[in-house]
């Protein structure tokens, strides 16, 4: 029979110091949601521009209820975001503030990731029912997921692709000038792919994806753009098509796999002799006490079990997580075939790594 935990048996020390914690995760929960809703409706862009204002004149300058603008402004100068003059009633965002807050700050912009939060929290009763019954929860119950993918992949991929990543395969941005194949798996909404077809005409570009949304948006960004050496399929990556890419390339997509083993060694065997396999994943370890000072380590296993664990079980899948780590993702790449295996940090990007990958 359960027992009352008496005051005596505690640490009193111990308790008031994680009673303090606890407060900050209150108020650091809600500002997360406070940031996306802030990213989502331009407000640090416009204020990043405006001299010390009255809630009323960003209403209006953003053209919203005032009413919402004002207490919003309160949450963000009770969170230290913003900054109040008491004596005017005016607010400001501070430049440093906003160079870390706004589009034009991209890719340094950490209101993108913070979408995640409001985010994940739209399915905990689903992800109650999970929890006690088991399976996963499918792409279809995220309603932004692609929007906010597709912002990541223009900040983490997409911004440094030319004079960062694509360098760390020396050879690589002449073959592409002169003309290869190109695959990517997981494309989501295409644009790490389309600036790829947009940049190198001679070669040939394929993205695949399990969603026809994304998708659908990948082809009509395609098409506005006119670009005739390119083109999106809907297909399970497990299952993609036969052929020989040069270059493949999945973006934080393999720990999301139902079948990664499968999907690796799919990779493989389209790839020659002299292919290359190009792979951003989350830069963690495959084990939890090393990721325990990682300093986003808590966000990334929340986002594993809500989102990328869960929809590889929605399909029965391995559920890797999206901390699986690089110790186990370069035992994968061997198991699949893989010779050559080289792991990059690059200064954009402190969660993510990329793996250039060899037969």
């Amino acid at each position: 029979m359960k027992t009352a935990m008496r005051s005596a048996d505690l640490d009193e020390e111990v308790r008031d110091a994680f009673r303090a914690r606890l407060r900050e995760i209150h108020n650091s929960g809600a500002l997360a949601l406070a940031v996306s809703l802030g990213h989502r409706l331009g407000l640090f862009d416009l204020m990043a521009g405006m001299t010390p204002a009255l809630s009323g004149d960003v209403a209006e300058a953003a053209g919203l209820d005032e009413r919402y603008v004002r207490e919003w402004l309160s949450a963000l100068t009770a969170g230290g975001i913003v900054d109040l003059d008491p004596v005017t009633g005016t607010f400001v965002l501070p430049a440093e503030h906003a160079s870390l807050l706004t589009r034009r700050a991209s890719p340094e912009n950490m209101a993108v990731s913070l979408q995640f939060i409001p985010l994940l929290a739209s399915v905990e009763t689903e992800l109650v029912t999970r929890f006690q019954e088991g399976g996963g929860l499918g792409y279809e119950h995220y309603d932004r997921f692609h929007d906010v993918m597709a912002e990541m992949s223009s900040q983490t991929v997409v911004s440094a692709l030319f004079d960062r990543v694509l360098p760390l395969v020396p050879e690589l941005p002449g073959r592409l000038q002169l003309g290869i194949d190109v695959m990517d798996v997981g494309c989501g909404r295409g644009r790490a792919l389309v600036a790829l077809a947009s940049a190198y005409p001679n070669s040939r570009f394929l993205g695949i994806d399990i969603s026809d949304d994304a998708i659908a948006v990948a082809r009509a960004r395609a098409e506005a753009l006119r670009l005739r050496n390119i083109r999106f399929e809907v297909v399970d990556a497990a299952r993609m098509p036969d052929g020989s890419f040069e270059l493949v390339t999945a973006f934080d997509a393999i720990h999301d796999q139902a079948e990664p083993e499968l999907v690796l060694s799919r990779i493989r065997s389209l790839l020659p002799e002299d292919g290359v396999f190009l792979m951003q994943e989350m830069a963690t370890s495959s084990h939890l006490e090393r990721n325990r000072d990682h300093p986003l380590g808590a966000f990334l296993y929340t986002l594993s079990f809500a989102h990328c664990m869960t929809v590889s079980l929605a399909r029965g899948g391995a559920g890797l997580g999206t901390c699986w780590g690089h110790e186990r993702a370069t035992e994968m790449l061997r198991a699949a075939g893989f010779r050559e295996i080289e792991r990059h940090r690059l200064e954009h990007d402190p969660l993510n790594e990329f793996y250039v990958v060899r037969p």
